[in-house]
């Protein structure tokens, strides 16, 4: 797979998929590529092919310009350091992963019900969910790993 190279650096392909798998349409699912692709053209930016985007996600294609990069950047809402920046990466992704979670009702009525507990009281659901995740053979999310989709 393409996914980390020897450097153990996450591919622009990688980078680009997990956009797709996490940032979704209003209605839930993913963009289609051409969707991408007809954006960009109708905000005014580069013209980049449903084909070359499906194509750079795919790792078939790895050298995009600067400008596609930045474009692609701002239609997922990520800074254009998402693509060259591992660290900031990582950062975003974390960021990406609350908000993909957030979309969850279950999850996002659990979190405003826990608004305004005592750090005590957050501590105790936070030990009480990491139980139930370990019983659910899930795992721990503190370790950094996304939650499940």
């Amino acid at each position: 797979m393409h996914d980390t190279p020897a450097e153990g650096r996450r591919t622009l392909a990688a980078k680009l998929d997990h956009l797709f798998r996490t940032v979704h349409t209003r209605e839930g699912g993913e963009y289609s590529f051409e969707d991408v692709s007809e954006a960009l053209r109708e905000a005014g930016g580069p013209t980049i092919s449903g084909t070359y985007i499906w194509q750079l996600r795919k790792g078939l294609r790895d050298n995009p310009t600067k400008r596609h990069l930045e474009a692609l950047a701002g239609f997922f809402g990520v800074p254009p350091a998402y693509f060259f920046d591992d660290e900031a990466a990582e950062r975003i992704d974390a960021e990406l992963s609350l908000l993909a979670a957030m979309r969850d009702t279950s999850v996002r009525g659990i979190a405003l019900r826990a608004a305004g507990l005592s750090p005590k009281s957050l501590t105790a659901i936070r030990e009480m969910i990491e139980r139930v995740r370990e019983l659910e053979g899930l795992p721990n999310a503190a370790e950094g790993d996304e939650p499940a989709a």
